[in-house]
C-alpha cells in the first residue's frame, strides 16, 4: 500500500510529532508514504475567508501533484484533509468552478485520485486486526477521550468520514490498542482554533470547557488527529492541573513499542509523560 504524503505546514513545523509518529506507524504496517514533492500550503485556515478562487485552487495543486503520482493522498491535519476534500468536492460538482479551478492550477482533473485520512485507512484498509496484532505494550487503564474537532467530520456531504455528530472510528482505534475510550459530549465540539489570535478570551472559555468536561469523564488525555486544535488546546488551558493533548498516532506507536515514540513527548507544552510512562519502552 503507497499513499502521496501530504503533511501541510503544520506537520512540518508545530505539529511535527504528529508527522513523526505518522511516518512511523505507518512504516510499522508496511504503508509506503512518499512526501508529494514541491507541496503548498492549503490555504488553511484564512485562505477561504479571503479568495474563494485560491482556497480551492490551492489545495487543488496538490491534488494535481499526487494525480502525476497516480496516488491516493493521505492527510494527517484535519485542516488540510477538510480543504482539499471542499476543493474535490467542487471540481466533481461545479462544472463552472471546476472550469476555474483547472485553469489556475494547469491540469485536467482526471478523478483518480482519492482524499484520505489515516484513521480511515488504519480502520477501514489495514484493519483493526492488524492493528491489534502490531500492539506490544498494550494501552491498559488509559482512559481517553476521542476529539475530533470540527474540521474532520464537517460538513458530512463534503469530507465523508465518520459520523458527524458521533464519530466512533477513533474511539475503535483506541480500544484495539488496549485503551478506554471514554464517551463524552464534546468529541466535535469547536476549540476555537482560527479565532486564537483574534479572539483570545473566547478560545480560553471554549478550550477550558473542552478540558473540563474531560476530566468530568475520567479521562487522563484528550486524543486528537488535528494539530491546530492540538496546539490549541495546550496552548489555551488557563487551569493549572492542564489536560495532556496527544495524537492519535503517538498512542500507536507507544502501544507498537516503537522506540522513536520516546522523542515525541518532549515536543509537548503540556508533558504527557506522567500518563504515558508507564507504557514507554526501555
Amino acid at each position: 500500500m503507497k499513499f502521496a504524503y501530504y503533511p501541510g505546514c503544520s506537520l512540518h513545523a508545530t505539529g511535527l510529532e504528529f508527522d513523526q509518529s505518522t511516518r512511523a506507524v505507518f512504516h510499522a504496517l508496511g504503508v509506503q508514504l512518499d512526501e508529494l514533492d514541491d507541496w503548498n500550503c492549503c490555504g488553511a485556515s484564512s485562505g477561504h475567508s479571503l479568495d474563494a478562487l485560491a482556497a480551492v485552487a490551492l489545495p487543488a495543486r496538490n491534488i494535481a501533484l499526487a494525480q502525476e503520482m497516480n496516488l491516493d493522498v493521505l492527510a494527517p491535519c484535519a485542516a488540510c484533509f477538510n480543504r482539499l476534500k471542499v476543493a474535490e468536492h467542487a471540481i466533481k460538482t461545479d462544472p463552472a468552478q471546476r472550469n476555474k479551478i483547472e485553469d489556475a492550477v494547469g491540469f485536467a482533473y482526471a478523478g483518480t485520485t482519492q482524499i484520505r485520512n489515516p484513521i480511515d485507512v488504519i480502520v477501514n484498509e489495514i484493519g483493526l486486526p492488524q492493528v491489534r496484532a502490531m500492539v506490544k505494550r498494550p494501552l491498559d487503564d488509559l482512559r481517553a477521550v476521542s476529539y475530533y474537532g470540527c474540521l474532520l467530520v464537517r460538513p458530512p456531504e463534503i469530507v465523508q468520514f465518520d459520523d458527524p455528530e458521533h464519530p466512533r472510528l477513533m474511539d475503535q482505534l483506541l480500544a484495539a490498542l488496549g485503551a478506554t475510550p471514554v464517551d463524552w459530549a464534546y468529541a466535535t465540539v469547536c476549540c476555537g482554533g482560527s479565532l486564537s489570535l483574534t479572539r483570545a478570551k473566547i478560545v480560553n472559555k471554549l478550550v477550558d470547557d473542552i478540558a473540563a468536561h474531560a476530566r468530568e469523564v475520567g479521562a487522563q488525555t484528550i486524543v486528537t488527529a488535528c494539530p491546530l486544535c492540538q496546539i490549541n488546546l495546550e496552548m489555551r488551558q488557563t487551569s493549572a492541573a492542564k489536560m495532556p493533548i496527544v495524537y492519535f498516532t503517538e498512542l500507536m506507536g507507544l502501544a507498537f513499542g516503537l522506540q522513536a515514540s520516546a522523542r515525541w513527548w518532549s515536543k509537548h507544552l503540556v508533558d504527557p509523560r506522567a500518563v504515558v510512562s508507564k507504557y514507554a519502552t526501555a
